[in-house]
């Protein structure tokens, strides 16, 4: 009854999921080279508006509110305005001699702004009001309607302008786009009307990962379980099936259906959390308190910004306060790059955060031990492959039931947080999908050699799962026309 079972459920959910693994397999190859278009942020400061080396002091926005969150100094088409978060909410107001509502931009100042990223001639622009392959993401209908702008270039340029806010929400090429869709759109299923709803998405694919890996488990136990009875028949261990499809799909699942179950359970975690039943988190709160927004106030930044902007005439772009605990610090764009300068003394400096600086304020999250340590290399926690994170960083590890660690990096105070829960999915995903395992990412050879030796495993187990289902199809087609014959021959005694 078991076997039955078994054989079954991994026959019938194999000939259901087979083309989808194929589909997966083979996306996973370009994946490895390219991934679905993003502007990045380096485009993004580019194109930004150069501030004015002249601009009025702002404090006496701070002192007439004590309850910003969120302060930044920015220019559009021209004109300066500062966006700002006052309980929970995102205002926009212009900088002159009133304070006012800071207006959305015209299609003339989009087109203006439209024009700085690409050298070529705009050949026709479209307004939007539903999503498309490029923007499939149901939070982009907050900024309908949508230009798109063709380019008249070689590389077919094409780009997508919130008509709310007037920044860019995508910008693609000829290129990027094929390997697109042989690529990300495949792979992650990122097609407009299942990717708009993300619940829905995460839900199809979780239930279509999760299906697929039963029908894995149950394929390596059939596999292992036909060896092994061959074993004691012939005393040798060879397949027992003689058809070429069935024997190759035997051996192959046997040497790669592992690795299959890996990438579609690894594929599986990339969009779930570890359950708190497997991994318990015993302080929830960790990271909420860890990034929770402090109001800004004037008197914490002794270092005036105007200094700044002299020292960098014409090359910034945007300046933000905020802070590292309780250190006050500004975030500034100059050129196409973020700098972090330490707004504490009236002296124009570069952050460098210190140990002290950690620890006062880990202090206030955590009264457990903590140890803090710069390194130099990259661990299975703190690595990279397509993007290098930056070093040194600081490595703080505390003694704490989730094994707190963080990793913080001085020139900026940019923190990633692990816990145990955490570190058991990064592995669960990214440790057993993309490899990204110290060891493998040190050697490049030897994580291109063992990814596509995986891939390739997964194909061929795909390919031949996918005649396996064709035959198993065309087998049921069959019988359901006999079965159908037959019941005619016995109404009519005849059959044509």
């Amino acid at each position: 009854m078991l076997k039955k079972i078994l054989y079954s459920v991994h026959r019938v959910l194999g000939t259901i999921l087979s083309i989808l693994f194929l589909i997966w397999f083979l996306s996973g190859f370009v994946m490895i080279y390219h991934t679905f278009p993003k502007v990045s942020d380096e485009d993004r400061y580019a194109h930004m508006d150069v501030l004015s080396p002249n601009i009025s002091c702002l404090d006496s926005i701070l002192v007439k509110n004590d309850s910003i969150e969120k302060l930044i100094l920015k220019s559009y088409a021209g004109n300066l305005y500062i966006e700002t978060a006052i309980s929970d909410s995102l205002i926009k107001l212009s900088v002159d001699s009133n304070i006012q509502s800071f207006p959305e931009p015209d299609f003339e100042q989009i087109e203006k702004y439209a024009k700085k990223w690409c050298d070529a001639e705009i050949a026709r622009v479209d307004t939007l009001r539903e999503l498309e392959q490029w923007i499939p993401f149901g939070r982009l209908k907050n900024d309908f309607p949508i230009y798109k702008f063709y380019f008249s270039d070689i590389d077919k340029h094409e780009l997508y302008i919130s008509s709310v806010t007037g920044e860019v929400l995508q910008f693609t090429d000829k290129k990027n786009r094929f390997w697109a869709w042989f690529g990300a759109i495949p792979h992650w299923v990122y097609f407009t009307s299942l990717r708009q709803n993300s619940q829905l998405w995460i839900d199809v694919l979780v239930c279509l990962s999760g299906t697929g890996c039963i029908m894995c488990l149950f394929g390596i136990i059939i596999g292992i379980r036909s060896y092994i009875i061959q074993y004691r028949k012939k005393k040798k261990l060879r397949t027992p099936y003689k058809k070429l499809a069935y024997k190759w799909h035997h051996i192959l699942g046997f040497f790669f259906g592992i690795f299959v179950f890996t990438f579609v359970f690894s594929g599986m975690m990339s969009l779930a959390d570890v359950p708190g039943w497997i991994v318990k988190v015993h302080n929830p709160d960790i990271q909420k308190d860890l990034f929770k927004t402090k109001s800004i106030c004037s008197r914490d930044f002794k270092l005036d910004y105007t200094k700044i902007l002299k020292q960098y005439p014409n090359q910034i772009k945007s300046i933000e306060w905020s802070y590292f605990g309780d250190l006050p610090i500004y975030k500034i764009i100059i050129d196409n790059k973020m700098r972090v300068f330490n707004a504490s003394n009236e002296e124009v400096r570069l952050l460098s955060i210190g140990k002290q600086d950690i620890t006062d304020r880990l202090t206030k999250i955590h009264k457990d031990s903590i140890n803090i340590q710069l390194i130099n290399e990259y661990d299975n926690y703190y690595n990279g492959k397509r993007y290098q994170m930056p070093l040194p960083v600081y490595k703080v590890t505390v003694d704490d039931l989730d094994k707190s660690t963080y990793y913080i990096n001085p020139e900026n105070g940019n923190i990633q947080y692990f816990n145990t829960n955490t570190k058991v999915r990064r592995w669960t995903y990214q440790g057993l999908h993309s490899f990204k395992i110290n060891f493998l990412l040190k050697h490049p050879l030897l994580w291109n050699i063992l990814m596509w030796t995986v891939l390739i495993g997964g194909t061929l187990v795909s390919i031949t799962g996918v005649w396996l289902g064709f035959k198993y199809i065309k087998r049921k087609i069959k019988r359901l026309k006999n079965y159908i014959c037959n019941l005619y021959k016995t109404k009519n005694n005849t059959c044509h």
